[in-house]
């Protein structure tokens, strides 16, 4: 039943998102395929896994522990806080404080999952602002 309800979810927010996609407005300066392409297929892929799930779902489902089940909650918990402090840490703080703390609930022990997190954040920053010159979260440091 659970994989059906899952199913039933991902099929309502794939059509929501592919609703969603075709609102985009197409701006003059945009290329051929247009801005909503990608969501479109997104959505698209998202139907179908779903679909999936409605059509063969699995006979018994074995749900994790509770322990596990608890570490998930707070892993989707640290990207709600993530989504939230971004504008207000900047991208360089918020993405080293999620990654660290994911890596560490990966297994790492806290000092690596600390350089892992800082490493991860600076290299991504790297990367798409000073190497492609992309706009990222300003945070009170001005970086």
């Amino acid at each position: 039943m659970s994989d059906r309800i899952l199913g039933g979810t991902g099929i309502v927010l794939s059509l929501f998102f592919i609703w969603q996609a075709t609102l985009i407005e197409i701006s003059p300066f945009s290329d051929v395929v247009g801005p909503s392409a990608f969501p479109i297929i997104i959505g698209v892929v998202l139907g179908l896994s779903s679909l999936y799930f409605l059509v063969k779902p699995d006979v018994g489902p074995e749900w994790p522990a509770p322990a596990r089940l608890f570490e998930i909650v707070m892993a989707v918990a640290v990207m709600v806080l993530y989504a939230e402090l971004l504008p207000v840490l900047g991208f360089i703080i918020a993405t080293a404080l999620a990654s660290s703390y994911l890596t560490w609930r990966l297994g790492t022990r806290p000092l690596q999952s600390v350089l892992v997190g800082v490493l991860t954040s600076g290299g991504i920053y790297l990367v798409f602002r000073v190497i492609l010159g992309l706009s990222l979260a300003r945070g009170p440091f001005g970086f």
